[in-house]
């Protein structure tokens, strides 16, 4: 099995910790919780499809990735990257709270922390098919009994499982499978385009709605600025923070209204744990 070490230089804010809580949380990663500050990951590099395993520690500014696999590391890296949101240029980031009240107690609240997304569009479209009509527990269940020692099957591996799941969510996570294998769900192509663009892109593929594009494209391409229209607990979160539509508000977010998306999702779940707790003290 290779190994592979590689240094990242993170521009802008960055904390491995603030991050690491987030996507422990994150219930379509379903990490587990570990011992020890590194964040460890075994995943597909995207288009081998074959596993390569990551430990990631911060050392100041730098994100060191000790990799290792079967695969082309490398790439394993860049998809690292990716997923960690280590590769956006995030030093004005700290300008938008500075436009943004709102944003910057979400800077304050969660400092450091960049959106961490899925390995790939892949598994996000996979989630999204998996996650229609049901909650969210029950479709994380149903993806650990697929995977294979944590790790969601390869297209190719999929297309050959019997699939046992309720509704057209087999027929549609075989569209899945197909549109990975045909390149249509590849990161750096969708990363490559306008966020509309690429969510319509998304859209051609069978049981992929606006609300499963959009996701695809922003949490499993990572795309770091773009809006979600079809998100209504953000939609109502900005309603209640600032009283004006969303679409007005994250004018000022640009270049990172994927950034301020996420944060204000994270402090609705706060704020709502927060009430739950107090309603029932």
């Amino acid at each position: 099995m290779a190994h592979h070490h590689v240094e990242v230089a993170v521009q802008g804010p960055w904390s491995l910790a603030t991050s690491r809580a987030f996507w422990e949380g994150f219930t379509p990663s379903a990490l587990p919780a570990r011992e020890g500050e590194a964040l460890q990951a075994t995943f597909l590099v995207e288009g081998e499809w074959r596993r390569a395993s990551v430990s990631v520690t911060q050392r100041g500014a730098t994100a060191v990735l000790s990799l290792s696999g079967a695969g082309d590391l490398d790439l394993a890296a860049a998809q690292v990257s990716r997923f960690l949101s280590l590769d956006v240029d995030g030093r004005a980031w700290t300008e938008v709270g500075a436009r943004d009240p709102v944003i910057a107690a979400a800077q304050a609240s969660l400092p450091g922390l960049r959106p961490c997304g899925f390995y790939s569009p892949y598994e996000a479209a996979a989630w999204s098919v998996l996650s229609q009509r049901i909650r969210v527990t029950q479709a994380a269940a149903l993806k650990a009994s697929l995977s294979r020692d944590g790790v969601f099957p390869a297209p190719a591996e999929l297309l050959g499982l019997s699939l046992d799941l309720p509704g057209r969510k087999p027929e549609y996570l075989r569209a899945v499978a197909e549109a990975a294998l045909d390149g249509l769900l590849d990161a750096v192509t969708l990363r490559s385009m306008k966020p509309a663009a690429a969510v319509l892109a998304v859209q051609q593929v069978k049981g992929l709605g606006p609300f499963a594009a959009e996701l695809v494209v922003l949490r499993g391409a990572n795309a770091p600025d773009a809006v979600p229209h079809n998100e209504s607990r953000l939609t109502d979160e900005v309603a209640h923070r600032y009283g004006r539509p969303l679409a007005e508000v994250s004018e000022a977010w640009r270049p990172y209204r994927t950034w301020a998306a996420v944060h204000l999702r994270v402090l609705r779940e706060r704020r709502l744990a927060g009430l739950v707790a107090a309603s029932s003290g």
